[in-house]
Order: C-alpha cells, then structure tokens, then sequence
C-alpha cells in the first residue's frame, strides 16, 4: 500500500507551496508525476514550474516536450507514468488511479475552498478504507507544513 500524504494549502497557493514540495522529492532521489485535472492546467503548471524562482531550476516535462522517459517531474492529466516515478503528486482533484507503483502520493488540495476540502475528506475516507497509510499535512502561519495527523499504515 502507498503512504498518501493529504496537503491542505491555507497559506499559499498551489503556485507558491507545489516547487518547494517537488523540490524535497527530488532531493531524495526520487522522479515525480503531477497528475493534474486537465490539460490546460498541465501547460499552466508547465510554465509556473519554470518561472517560480530566478535561482532555482526544477527540471520537468510534459507529454508535450517529448522524453517523457527521462522527465525526473513529468505532468499530466491521464495515468500515465512513463518515467518510472515513485512519487505521484495529485493537484485540484486529479484522481488516485492506480496507486500501486508508487511509494508515496501528495494530494494537494485548496483548503480555503469547502468544496475542495469535502472532496478531500471523501478521498482521504476512500484511501482509508483501501488500507494506504495517511498523513494529514497543514500549513503553518510561515507557509511550512506541520503534521497533524496519521492513521493506517
């Protein structure tokens, strides 16, 4: 089973919070998905990722870019994985799919929005009764994330 880590964005936007979480993935060693919603949201995350910070560099791709073999973060809005990741990041209700060639999901969710927030609470109930191991993340008043609850595992 996969460790699912729900992260309720209440201080900054995904914008701002999604690098510095892809940032520690690869700084681990691991290569990444981004599942998004949809595929205008793929090419705004695209561009976002490459303009976050003047120093900093977060090497990703797209179906659209081409070697999606060799993308360490690859974006999409479908299930693929071409890239042999073991992490998948899931943003604005991108669906778990199959979760089982992944060690870890980061489920990145709104948590100003009461919709966004029940959607989470139903599939944090859905991985629960799956067996995945949960870890509820929330941001602190600096934008950091702070543990505030685990279950399963």
């Amino acid at each position: 089973m996969s460790e699912i880590g729900f992260y309720r964005l209440t201080r900054s936007g995904l914008e701002e919070a999604l690098p510095r979480l892809l940032e520690k993935v690869l700084a681990s060693g691991q290569r990444a998905v981004l599942r998004c919603p949809d595929k205008a949201r793929v090419e705004s995350l695209d561009r976002a990722l490459w303009t976050y910070g003047q120093d900093s560099f977060l090497p990703h791709g797209s179906r659209a870019d081409g070697h999606a073999e060799a993308q360490p973060i690859f974006l999409t809005e479908s299930e693929d994985r071409p890239n042999a990741a073991t992490v998948l990041v899931l943003v604005e209700g991108a669906p778990f799919g199959d979760l089982s060639a992944y060690a870890r999901c980061l489920d990145m969710f709104d948590g100003n929005d009461a919709a966004a927030v029940e959607a989470a609470r139903e599939r944090w109930r859905r991985a629960r009764a799956e067996g995945h191991k949960l870890v509820y993340w929330q941001q602190n008043e600096r934008g950091g994330w702070v543990k505030a609850r685990e279950e399963g595992g």
